[in-house]
């Protein structure tokens, strides 16, 4: 079923950014210091690869009553049990995802104007990250930073959860929060700390 309250805190993975340190082992300490929501976002893995991934994946998230929804693949969703799919804004048409997968599974999609959030929200998402708010290398080719005027006018319009992404540091999420913000989602601040849980503990007590 989808939950009633989702996590605040949403961590997208990337291999290529945990200065060579196994993924999973990544994951799992962000996982120990309390994180609860995982998007597997390996995009550059074929479909026999990304399984592997997720086969290794699902089941440490499961371990901590975690969600695990899985970047833009319905099929795999279905195939592996995920929570959701997290959809791309020029991705399958979000009406065709919740046909296919029914009620009881997320449905994300990532925006990156108010425009974008209106329309997912329309199509019956259940929830949005949008982004780049801050300047970072990972979000540069969706163009400059949205900035907080933009997050801030997408969250008064908006009864979705929407997650902030790009750029973003302890210090700036109670701003992010005071625009509406549901909450934020990280790659880089995580995946590339020295130290997981330090890093992941930090986020979590801006949050709470």
């Amino acid at each position: 079923m989808v939950p009633q309250t989702l996590p605040r805190l949403y961590l997208l993975t990337d291999r290529h950014h945990t200065h060579q340190r196994p993924l999973t082992s990544v994951v799992s300490q962000a996982l120990e210091a309390g994180a609860r929501m995982v998007q597997i976002r390996e995009k550059d893995l074929g479909t026999r690869q990304l399984i592997d991934v997720a086969q290794q994946l699902i089941p440490l998230i499961k371990q901590h009553q975690g969600i695990v929804v899985l970047n833009d693949r319905v099929d795999l969703v279905l195939a592996l049990d995920a929570d959701g799919v997290h959809l791309r804004s020029d991705s399958l048409p979000i009406h065709l995802a919740r046909r296919l997968l029914g009620k009881d599974k997320l449905i994300g999609v990532s925006t990156h104007s108010v425009e974008e959030v209106r329309h997912a929200e329309s199509e019956g998402a259940d929830f949005v990250v949008l982004g780049p708010i801050f300047e970072t290398p990972s979000k540069q080719i969706y163009g400059p930073p949205l900035g907080l005027h933009t997050l801030a006018l997408a969250c008064q319009g908006s009864h979705l959860p929407i997650f902030a992404i790009g750029g973003i540091t302890p210090q700036q999420v109670p701003v992010v929060l005071s625009t509406g913000a549901y909450g934020i989602a990280v790659i880089s601040w995580i995946l590339q700390a020295p130290c997981i849980q330090d890093s992941t503990h930090e986020l979590l007590s801006q949050l709470s």
